[in-house]
C-alpha cells in the first residue's frame, strides 16, 4: 500500500490515468465515470446519535437518520481492515473563505480522481499536519456493507460521526457525496457561531453590492450567478455571518447536460479547462470531443472545476451583507410570476417551502403531472437541524441589513410543462439585472390575486404580458385551476411547522 498525500492537480490527474480510472478530454479536463451511482443517495445517510446534550438539536427523521455508535465504529473498523492493503490519496482542504469560521478537512479516498474533486470543489489546504483535522472524510467506494450485520439499508452507506469527526462514504463513487456531507456538517456547526449556513450562489457587482441565489437542482443557481457583468463568489455554499457572506468552497461544481457555450460561456470554459473533473459527460473515443447534449448514462452530468478557472471571480471568496436575496423556482405548473418581491414574512414562508417542480419523465415513476417539490431552506437533504432554525435566523438577517428579497420562475409559464413554454435564460437575466440595478423599484407594480404577490408591470427586454402569469394562458379559469392545484400542496405542505413557527407565518399563502 502506498499513501499519496497533497499531490497536485497535474499529479493526480497522471495518478487517474496511470490507474486507468479517468480519461483525459481533448482540452485537458478528466473524463470520469462514477459507475451505478450517478447521484446522491440521500436513504444511505445517517447521523451517528449518541443520544447526549448536543444531539438532541438534530431534527431526526427521514432526512437525518440516527446511527448507532457501537455500529459506526464496526463499520469504521472494517472500512480501515479494507483500505490497508490498497492505495490511497489523502488531500488536505480548508471549507470556509472566512477565517474565523473556517474548518480543516482530510480526505482519505481509493481514487486519485476524487482526491482532484475535492482539491477543485474545496480550498487546497497548507501545513495542517500540526494540529491535524477539524473533519475526517473516509471514501471507499469498492467497500459494501453488509445490511444484516452493519445496520445500513443497503450495501450503500454516507455516515456523520461529529463526536469522532468523522464521515464514512461506502459503495458509492459519485463525489457529490463528499462534497455534501462537508455541506452537512457546516450547516452543523455554523449556526452556533451566530453564521446562517445556505444553500446558495453569490456574486458582487462592479459597486461591491452582493446578491444570493438560493434554488434546489436545476433552477439556475449556478448558471445565473456565473455573469459575465458580476463577479462570483460562489455557485452553491455560503455562509452569513456577522461581517457579511463567505464562500465554503474554492470551487464549482455545475450540471452540464445540454451546456451551450452562447448561453453559457463561463461554464462552458470553465468546466473543460485543465485539471477539471467532469462525470458521466460522454465523448468521442478517438477525438476526445464532448457532447453534452447525451444524457444516455444520467441527466445528471456534472463539471467539478476551481474558481481560479472563472475570470471574474472575488478571489477572497467573501462578500458584504447581500443587498439582494433570490427565491429560484423551476414552476412547472407555469402559475407562478417571473418575479415577485417579497416582504420578509413572505421571505421566510417560501424559504421553509423551498418549492421546485419535477418533470414527467425526468424521473422513474413520475407521472404525466408536473410533481411539486418541497425542500425546506431550499436544501433540506443537507440540514442537520430544524428548518425553523435556519428560517429565523433569515428573517432576522433580512430585517437586520434590509435585504430586497425576490421570488424567480425559471420555469413554465403559458401552462404547465408540455403546454406552456419555458422562460428564456435570456429573460430571466434581464429581470435579475433589473432588480440589482433598482429599476424595479421604480417600476409600476400590482398585486397579482392568486398568490397575493407584488409584481412588477414593465421590465426593459421582457414582454410585459409575461409578467404576470394569468395573462400567458389561453384561459383564465384553466390558470385559476392549476394555481388552486399548487397552493393547496404549498399549504399542505407548510402546517408541518404549525407550533414551530408564528401563525403568521402559517397565512402567507
Amino acid at each position: 500500500m502506498s499513501a499519496y498525500w497533497n499531490l497536485s492537480a497535474p499529479q493526480l490527474i497522471e495518478q487517474s490515468i496511470i490507474n486507468k480510472e479517468a480519461n483525459l478530454s481533448s482540452t485537458g479536463a478528466l473524463l470520469v465515470s462514477t459507475g451505478e451511482f450517478t447521484g446522491r443517495s440521500p436513504n444511505d445517510k445517517y447521523i451517528v446519535n449518541y443520544q447526549d446534550t448536543s444531539d438532541l438539536e438534530i431534527d431526526w427523521g427521514k432526512v437525518n437518520q440516527p446511527f448507532s455508535p457501537e455500529k459506526f465504529g464496526h463499520l469504521l473498523d472494517k472500512v480501515f481492515s479494507h483500505l490497508v492493503d490498497r492505495n490511497i490519496y489523502i488531500q488536505d482542504v480548508l471549507v470556509g473563505s472566512n477565517p474565523q469560521h473556517q474548518r480543516r478537512v482530510r480526505l482519505i479516498t481509493e481514487y486519485a480522481w476524487s482526491a482532484l474533486f475535492a482539491r477543485d470543489l474545496l480550498i487546497p489546504g497548507t501545513d495542517m499536519y500540526a494540529d491535524g483535522p477539524d473533519f475526517t472524510i473516509i471514501q471507499a467506494p469498492s467497500f459494501c456493507a453488509d445490511p444484516q450485520i452493519d445496520g445500513t439499508k443497503t450495501k450503500t452507506f454516507i455516515l456523520i460521526d461529529f463526536v469522532k469527526r468523522i464521515v464514512l462514504i461506502g459503495n458509492t463513487q459519485y463525489a457529490g457525496e463528499i462534497k455534501k456531507a462537508v455541506f452537512t456538517i457546516m450547516n452543523r456547526l455554523l449556526p452556533g457561531e451566530n453564521v446562517l449556513p445556505m444553500h446558495c450562489s453569490a456574486n458582487i457587482g462592479m459597486q461591491g453590492d452582493t446578491a444570493l441565489f438560493f434554488g434546489l437542482s436545476g433552477t439556475g443557481k449556478t448558471t445565473l450567478s456565473s455573469d459575465p457583468d458580476r463577479f462570483l463568489i460562489g455557485d452553491d455554499e455560503h455562509g452569513w455571518a456577522q461581517d457579511g457572506v463567505f464562500n465554503f468552497e474554492g470551487g464549482c461544481y455545475a450540471k452540464t447536460i445540454n451546456l451551450k457555450k452562447d448561453l453559457e460561456p463561463i461554464i462552458w470554459d470553465a468546466s473543460q479547462s485543465f485539471g477539471s473533473v467532469l462525470e458521466n459527460v460522454t465523448f468521442d473515443a478517438d477525438s476526445r470531443l464532448l457532447d453534452f447534449t447525451d444524457s444516455s448514462v444520467t441527466e445528471n452530468t456534472r463539471a467539478a472545476y476551481a474558481l481560479h478557472n472563472v475570470a471574474r471571480r472575488v478571489k477572497s471568496g467573501v462578500g458584504g451583507h447581500p443587498e439582494h436575496i433570490f427565491f429560484l423556482s423551476a414552476d412547472a405548473f407555469g402559475v407562478m410570476p417571473p418575479i415577485a418581491s417579497l416582504n420578509a414574512n413572505q421571505a421566510a414562508y417560501y424559504f421553509l417551502s423551498g418549492y421546485t417542480a419535477k418533470l414527467a419523465g425526468t424521473e422513474r415513476g413520475l407521472g404525466f403531472e408536473p410533481q411539486a417539490t418541497f425542500s425546506a431552506c431550499f436544501g433540506a437533504p443537507f440540514m442537520p437541524l430544524s428548518p425553523v432554525k435556519y428560517a429565523n435566523m433569515l428573517r432576522e438577517k433580512i430585517y437586520d441589513h434590509h435585504s430586497k428579497v425576490w421570488l424567480v420562475n425559471t420555469g413554465w409559464t403559458g401552462g404547465p410543462y408540455g403546454i406552456g413554454s419555458r422562460i428564456k435564460l435570456p429573460y430571466t437575466r434581464a429581470i435579475i439585472s433589473a432588480a440589482i440595478k433598482g429599476i424595479l423599484d421604480e417600476a409600476p407594480s400590482e398585486y397579482e390575486p392568486v398568490f397575493g404577490l407584488k409584481i412588477p408591470n414593465i421590465i426593459p427586454g421582457v414582454p410585459s404580458k409575461m409578467l404576470n402569469p394569468v395573462k400567458n394562458w389561453e384561459s383564465p379559469e384553466k390558470y385559476k385551476q392549476m394555481a388552486d392545484i399548487l397552493i393547496a400542496k404549498f399549504r399542505q405542505n407548510i402546517v408541518q411547522y404549525k407550533g414551530a413557527i408564528d401563525g403568521e407565518l402559517l397565512t402567507q399563502l
